[in-house]
């Protein structure tokens, strides 16, 4: 009898064992989506097509890169880029730029299946929540869809833990208005929150953002405006004395 209940608390360990590491598998994969994929383009804090301006001084950590355009269209200082400057030709800033076409072609294609995978999600777990105004807003870890555009007029709080995924899917365009704040809460990695964005990209002036944005047209940051995150366009980036810094990996 003695060794049948012995046996017994080693079948019940073992299940207990198994449901604890169960559980910790799940907590270490995170709630929410799978996440996106940048491929080679996740060492860039800034990444376009179309050119890059800026009214000085901005102060950019991480790489900043433009392709197909010749790099005269990359009008940020060395002094402003705590990274690498690449260009696909001589014309970028001086000393600094680093020019190899072949590496920017690479990582704008990846910028490019970035975006795709990203709107191509499938089975949101919200739909066109707040009717597209998500100001004061907390939200948890999923997939988000607005078929319109998207506000944040008042501050908004991503919550979640260290491995939660949030994919914001936008047809229209994303505004963030003046002096408005995207905050983490509870761990969240701007790494893991990617904002992908069919129409042009505005962050008013002295607001603050989280997260990787994915423009399939032009982002313009405005003044004083700070981004803890990339901001990735298919057409052009217009800075204006802002911090970009890429997120922690």
């Amino acid at each position: 009898m003695n060794k049948c209940k012995g046996h017994s608390k080693k079948l019940l360990l073992a299940a207990l064992l198994g449901i604890f590491m169960t559980g910790a598998a799940s907590a270490d994969a995170g709630v929410g989506p799978a996440p996106v994929s940048l491929g080679t383009a996740d060492t860039f804090a800034i990444l376009s097509q179309s050119g890059i301006t800026d009214v000085y001084r901005s102060a950019i950590v991480g790489d900043v890169g433009t392709s197909p355009i010749t790099g005269a269209a990359l009008l940020l200082t060395c002094g402003e880029v705590s990274g690498k400057i690449y260009t696909v030709d001589a014309a970028g800033p001086l000393p600094c730029a680093v020019t190899d076409a072949t590496f920017l072609t690479s990582a704008v294609g990846d910028m490019g299946f970035a975006y795709d995978d990203a709107a191509g999600r499938l089975s949101p777990d919200f739909t066109e929540l707040g009717a597209g105004e998500i100001g004061g807003l907390t939200l948890a870890p999923g997939l988000y869809k607005w078929a319109t555009g998207l506000l944040i007029t008042t501050d908004v709080t991503l919550s979640g833990g260290p491995n939660d995924v949030w994919i914001f899917q936008v047809a229209g365009t994303l505004n963030q208005a003046n002096a408005t704040r995207v905050t983490l809460a509870g761990g969240a990695l701007a790494k893991n929150i990617f904002w992908q964005v069919a129409g042009a990209v505005t962050l008013g002036t002295n607001a603050h953002f989280e997260g990787v944005v994915l423009g399939k047209t032009m982002i313009a940051v405005n003044t004083g405006a700070s981004v803890n995150g990339r901001l990735f366009a298919q057409t052009a980036v217009t800075l204006q004395m802002n911090a970009i810094t890429e997120p922690a990996k």
